[in-house]
């Protein structure tokens, strides 16, 4: 499976509570850090819900 490379680009202030669990689980807690996941449903899942605050990209 391929990798996918999440940085967080916005601020969770002001969103729901849902979408500020889903950051967090997904390992972020700043503006800019990223961190590298499988693609996998469950992460595709997390993306989604939180898309306007984040930029995925394909890693190998």
């Amino acid at each position: 499976m391929s990798n996918l490379k999440i940085t967080q680009t916005k601020s969770v202030i002001s969103e729901k509570q849902n979408q500020r669990d889903t950051l967090r689980t997904l390992g972020l807690k700043k503006i800019g850090q990223s961190v590298v996941r499988e693609d996998r449903p469950e992460v595709l899942g997390m993306i989604r819900t939180v898309a306007h605050l984040v930029a995925v990209e394909e890693v190998d």
